[in-house]
């Protein structure tokens, strides 16, 4: 089995490279509207926005913003397959623009845009970054009534193109199959809580300062949860290039767009070291299930099925036929262009 990654280093408003309907899962975080960081780069998408800030109207600056977005976001809907999913992580913000101090709900702006254009909203998963620091409470200490609550999680959005996507081929239905999770994996991912930290990266000070990366956990099981091997997965703002590292792992094929050429070299050589990490990944994943077996023997529960790859037990007859592919080889074939090959 082979898989191939793309990278694009262009703005994804202008997908010219996709065809319509040839995405089968978008996983994306994009940049968020009025976190500080990213005052420049929404400035420099359009002057308007600066102006509007510096004037102190927040309202205006907010939705210019989403504007720019939007030209990416009409890209999406026009490459997606009927049926297929687009999985959107975004934060919310809170700032003081001038002497006005508010929320700027990035996920309701998003909703709206998506479901008017006529994709369907699934329940969102929370992503609670948990938090120890003493002085995460915000506002006038222990006096009422002049707090406000921080923001501890942020939003997975979960839209569905309208359609519904037919298993036909022989081929198909075998990849389908092969792509289950777990019966312990889908209780534990199709929660709507999901609680793990966020990630700190080594980069340099170009990079730093405008890095929002999540982790490869979510993209993972975003991937796992609504795609099936060989799928073609994109991520428009892709950044570190969490989502390809991730599609790789996952056997599925991948584009990522990137505006800002600095990631190039971080992107580059994650992909040339997803050999060893994504191997140490599966190997995980397998060895949690034979923990999840033992444990249940432990409690002298009976696993009456088994997988036919793994020969282990497994609970239920859809995990029978789960086979995780390990990496073989991954080669780049021209400037952005990666072959992964995996072990039958």
């Amino acid at each position: 089995m082979k898989t191939h990654h793309r990278i694009f280093y262009s703005n994804a408003k202008h997908m010219t490279e996709l065809q319509d309907q040839s995405i089968d899962l978008v996983v994306t975080s994009p940049p968020y509207p009025m976190i500080k960081l990213w005052d420049e780069t929404f400035a420099s998408m359009n002057p308007k926005i600066r102006e509007q800030l510096e004037k102190g109207n927040g309202a205006k600056a907010f939705d210019l913003m989403h504007k720019e977005l939007e030209k990416v976001w009409i890209e999406v809907i026009r490459v997606a397959k009927p049926g297929s999913f687009v999985c959107i992580n975004i934060g919310d913000a809170t700032r003081s623009i001038g002497e006005k101090f508010q929320l700027y709900p990035s996920h309701c702006k998003i909703i709206d845009f998506f479901t008017k254009n006529g994709f369907v909203m699934l329940p969102s998963i929370i992503w609670r970054k948990p938090t120890n620091a003493p002085t995460k409470f915000m506002g006038s200490g222990m006096l009422p009534a002049g707090a406000y609550v921080t923001l501890e999680h942020e939003y997975i959005l979960i839209f569905k193109k309208k359609g519904k996507r037919a298993f036909t081929r022989a081929e198909e239905k075998t990849m389908r199959r092969e792509s289950a999770f777990f019966w312990e994996e889908r209780n534990k991912w199709f929660s709507d809580i999901w609680e793990f930290p966020g990630i700190r990266q080594q980069l340099d000070n170009k990079t730093r300062t405008r890095s929002a990366a999540f982790p490869f956990e979510l993209a993972y099981r975003l991937i796992n949860m609504y795609s099936i091997k060989g799928d073609y997965i994109l991520d428009p703002f892709l950044g570190t290039g969490t989502t390809i590292l991730a599609s790789i792992v996952a056997a599925r094929n991948s584009y990522g767009y990137e505006l800002d050429h600095n990631f190039e070299a971080i992107i580059v050589n994650r992909i040339k070291e997803a050999k060893t990490f994504g191997n140490s990944v599966i190997s995980d994943r397998l060895k949690k299930h034979e923990n999840f077996v033992k444990k249940a023997r432990k409690n002298r529960k009976t696993l009456k099925y088994h997988n036919e790859f793994y020969a282990f037990p497994v609970v239920t007859m859809q995990e029978t036929k789960i086979k995780i592919n390990v990496i073989q080889e991954i080669r780049e074939l021209d400037k952005g262009y990666f072959e992964v090959t995996y072990k039958l």
